[in-house]
């Protein structure tokens, strides 16, 4: 689902500011404007909801991907710099969750503060995604494909290591959820993109839409079980 929901983001964010042509910096305002709205609506939540929590990842997702190219093409920054600005941006983060709570383990994100942290962390790891994509897709020279076929044997790797060392799952799982923004960036580029440049030539419009209807049932199917398990918890209780 995360993944579904990045490559999303890349091509529904790509589908307003390019496709569109309403800009990069009006497109960051205008995803941004969403995604606060989506996370106030998150924050005084009083229990979880699957469609809400997946609209706000997807909205960070589409923010970051605006935010992205904003600073490395508009800015002129180039993917280089954006990612290291980005990646500094977010240790910085990591740092000051780690010394303030003392954990990074999203089990622990129960109250305001940690929310915050946590959403903030996924706002940066997003937008660094959609820099590192673009770099590993056109600064290294491996392509749009070249790019998604690294970041997957990557999170191959993290999926073994989770399995087979004993390596923190903590760390872990932020490494594989950094890297899935990535993943999903180059993945993006490799259905929108012409077959000229190595994509599959779905376009913006008919990626987002594959896209979007695939989380869909996947969030019905997660909104399904979550509330099965809640009146199985209920009907224990009584």
């Amino acid at each position: 689902m995360k993944i579904c929901a990045t490559t999303l983001g890349e091509t529904a964010g790509d589908l307003l500011s390019m496709t569109i042509n309403v800009g990069y910096a009006v497109s960051s305002l205008i995803l941004i404007g969403v995604f606060l709205i989506s996370l106030v609506t998150q924050l005084t939540s009083k229990s979880y909801n699957p469609l809400l929590y997946w609209t706000v990842i997807l909205s960070t997702s589409t923010a970051g991907t605006t935010m992205s190219d904003y600073m490395n093409r508009t800015l002129g920054l180039g993917y280089t710099t954006g990612s290291a600005i980005l990646i500094t941006l977010l240790l910085a983060i990591f740092a000051f969750w780690q010394f303030s709570v003392g954990s990074l383990s999203v089990k622990n994100v129960k109250t305001p503060k940690i929310e915050m942290l946590y959403w903030t962390a996924i706002l940066i790891s997003n937008t660094l995604g959609t820099s590192l994509g673009d770099f590993l897709a056109d600064t290294s020279g491996l392509g749009f494909a070249g790019g998604a076929i690294l970041i997957s044997s990557l999170l191959a790797v993290v999926l073994a290591a989770y399995y087979y060392t004993q390596i923190s799952p903590v760390l872990l799982f932020w490494i594989a959820f950094v890297l899935t923004r990535p993943f999903g960036a180059t993945l993006g580029d490799v259905m929108t993109k012409s077959q000229e440049k190595g994509g599959l030539n779905f376009g913006t419009v008919g990626s987002s839409i594959v896209l979007l209807s695939i989380l869909l049932v996947c969030i019905a199917f997660t909104t399904f079980n979550h509330r099965k398990l809640m009146g199985t918890v209920a009907a224990n209780d009584e």
